[in-house]
């Protein structure tokens, strides 16, 4: 290890320790066209990916009876893609530096954040496997049977439950009850008030925890295990919750080839994800890396606070408390003090960074997402913003992309964002959000004109 790059890791874990915003590139990261994934001990691919995305599909009749909000759609969950030119200008991306993108996940009906991908997929799953098992289906009927008294009186045996922050347990939850099961949420203390009151009113019980994330998981799991009929969603330690996520890629690529999008060694594709605990931006940069190989650099962005996956990527096993940071955030889906050593396992060989976010900023791009192209969502929702910012105008980020010979390509990179949650923030809630932005960029403005 030269002096520069043992001065450069110094810098880094001062950054980390007195959260100020950062950017980290994994050293790890292969560029080889196919990079074996292990989970587990088990090799994952794509055919894994396209079997989450055939269960959906099996599924969507059902879905389209028991939610009137898919009716157009058949039974797909789905979000859109759309160039967002004026966002662009607002970030001081150049044009020269790419085009700028947003993968609307915020707006996915149902569960209405990013979740609704490996939380409905995992329930799924699992009533599928009940239901097969006691002879109900095979995997050529039609699904929507499953909304019948025999396929209800079965789910209703069973319990599902969860630890979430949020929108993990508003997606197993609002799933669970529609299909008949038992359905519970523990929650912790950094979870919106009114995403509780939106899951009681699925009748799906919350129960509340003072402590944080882990606390609510390890709650969750002590409960299950002491109960044969309850089927818990580990959020930590999940395989069919990434490969739920991971099928996202499918549908992708289709919007990608809609769009005319390119991706190759000479059009890069940069993705910015949101990260909690990790499994759903891992199940994402996987199904990506699958389809696009090594010309996809996935990166995660984390609240200065709460950057659990970059503390496990640097420290296996160490959360953020080691770090003596205090995971409090207005991020509230972002804020776990643990990443998924599953999800890190994964993202070993994929990974091409991890960046910090002050909560300030991700107030200031909700506000100018809201005022630029009219898009609404969560504080944590925005937090891939920054990415375009960092890897092209950080130091970092530019010796990064010399490096890798990526900086000559970057006119024709596509830089996709993907926004993970908002579609059901009550406007009361998002009101104050979008005041909080305005004022930070009135402050900033104030303080250019001086």
């Amino acid at each position: 290890m030269t002096t520069e790059t043992i001065s450069q890791d110094q810098t880094l874990l001062e950054d980390l320790r007195a959260a100020r915003p950062l950017l980290w590139t994994n050293p790890a990261r292969s560029d080889a066209a196919e990079v074996q994934t292990v989970v587990d001990g088990r090799v994952i691919s794509l055919a894994d990916s396209i079997e989450a995305q055939d269960r959906f599909l099996r599924f969507a009749p059902l879905l389209a009876q028991l939610f009137p909000e898919l009716r157009e759609t058949s039974g797909r969950i789905e979000s859109g893609l759309h160039r967002v030119p004026a966002m662009q200008r607002a970030l001081g991306l150049a044009p020269a530096r790419g085009a700028l993108w947003v993968k609307a996940d915020h707006g996915l009906p149902v569960a209405g954040s990013i979740k609704a991908r490996g939380g409905i997929h995992e329930v799924l799953e699992f009533a599928e496997s009940l239901a097969l098992e006691n002879g109900l289906i095979t995997r050529e009927s039609d699904y929507a049977t499953l909304a019948q008294a025999p396929a209800r009186e079965l789910f209703a045996r069973y319990e599902v439950a969860v630890g979430s922050t949020g929108n993990l347990g508003l997606s197993i939850g609002v799933m669970a009850a529609a299909l008949g099961f038992r359905a519970t949420v523990h929650m912790s203390a950094d979870a919106k008030e009114w995403k509780k009151t939106r899951l009681r009113a699925r009748g799906v019980n919350v129960v509340e925890h003072e402590g944080d994330y882990a606390e609510a998981v390890a709650a969750g799991r002590r409960q299950a295990d002491q109960d044969p009929y309850c089927y818990f969603v580990d959020d930590e330690r999940s395989l069919s919750l990434m490969l739920g996520y991971s099928a996202a890629a499918l549908h992708l690529r289709e919007q990608f080839d809609a769009a005319g999008i390119v991706v190759d060694a000479d059009h890069p594709l940069f993705v910015y994800l949101p990260c909690g605990v990790g499994g759903a931006p891992a199940g994402i940069a996987f199904g990506l890396r699958q389809i696009y190989g090594a010309h996809v650099h996935a990166f995660f962005a984390e609240p200065t606070q709460s950057p659990c996956f970059l503390v496990e990527m640097l420290s296996p096993g160490k959360s953020v408390y080691d770090y003596g940071l205090d995971n409090r955030t207005e991020a509230d889906g972002l804020a776990v003090p643990r990443a998924s050593e599953l999800a890190a396992e994964a993202m070993a060989p994929i990974l091409s960074g991890d960046y910090t976010v002050a909560d300030d900023t991700l107030f200031l791009d909700l506000h100018r997402l809201r005022v630029s192209e009219g898009m609404q969502v969560e504080p944590s929702a925005a937090a891939g913003f920054s990415g375009p910012r960092m890897l092209t105008g950080s130091d970092a980020g530019r010796s990064w992309l010399a490096d890798t010979g990526l900086a000559a390509t970057l006119p024709n990179a596509t830089h996709l964002v993907w926004t993970t949650g908002g579609l059901f923030v009550p406007p009361e809630a998002y009101a104050a959000f979008a005041e909080r932005g305005a004022a930070i960029a009135a402050a900033a403005d104030d303080d250019l004109a001086r």
